[in-house]
């Protein structure tokens, strides 16, 4: 048995790719590209994937004229970035540095967290810093888009744990929700013939409430919340919390 170590663990990224980020990721979200108001940008466009992954959003982006950065911390997500950017041929920065530490001042139109990749340091001042941190890297008048599973979604979605097959591949998914809600643990089993790998992510969950006020406190000016990439009310209806914000002039 193989226990890996959450999200600063490039095991982890490369234990469960094929679960995290299967072809199916990659061609919706090119398709996102192509009919969601929330990811329509001018063309030519600066853009900042931060937290980029193995690149699901970073190539279609590039693929559609937008100079494009992906910040990652994995090396291994980056070097499958990397290799999806070339053989797709298009041109991409990718940079790999922690969220909270990325610097660059008012260098983007717009700023892309995607996929929940938001509140997984175990110090809420930290996950602050990571909002500060796309808020500085915008041009003034640049639009922050970040997506995630909102608390009260996952709230409906807590259930007892989750199969998912995947050829030969099985793997079990256990949420528990910690400290009255303010934190989720997923518990992972991955058994891969007689292999089995465990990996447990701890993570802060946020309401629509709550994701607006870190980013007012960030410094963002108009910021909506949204309840899908067709930009649906956060309601009953909600699919996924998705925060757009944009940095006054």
């Amino acid at each position: 048995m193989t226990r890996t170590g959450g999200f600063q663990d490039d095991d982890f990224w490369t234990g469960f790719h094929d679960f995290l980020f299967s072809e199916q990721r990659h061609t919706h979200a090119a398709e996102l590209l192509d009919t969601s108001p929330l990811l329509s940008f001018a063309p030519g466009s600066r853009v900042l994937d931060l937290c980029c992954g193995p690149g699901v959003f970073t190539v279609p982006l590039a693929l559609r004229g937008h100079r494009v950065t992906g910040v990652d911390l994995s090396p291994a997500m980056l070097d499958r970035a990397r290799k999806r950017t070339a053989d797709a041929g298009a041109q991409v920065t990718y940079v790999r540095s922690d969220a909270r530490a990325y610097e660059a001042p008012d260098s983007f139109d717009a700023v892309l967290n995607l996929f929940t990749s938001f509140g997984y340091f175990e110090d809420p001042a930290d996950n602050a810093r990571v909002m500060r941190t796309m808020y500085r890297c915008l041009a003034p008048g640049g639009t922050l888009v970040l997506d995630l599973a909102g608390k009260e979604l996952l709230a409906r979605k807590v259930t007892p744990p989750k199969v998912v097959q995947r050829g030969d591949d099985l793997l079990v998914q256990t949420d528990t929700v910690l400290d009255d809600w303010a934190r989720l643990r997923s518990d992972w089993v991955l058994v891969r013939g007689d292999r089995v790998t465990r990996a447990t992510l701890v993570w802060f969950v946020y309401s629509a409430v709550e994701l607006r006020r870190m980013a007012q406190d960030a410094g963002f000016g108009r910021v909506e919340v949204f309840g899908g990439f067709d930009g649906r009310p956060y309601d009953g209806n909600a699919e996924r919390l998705i925060l757009r914000a944009v940095r006054g002039h």
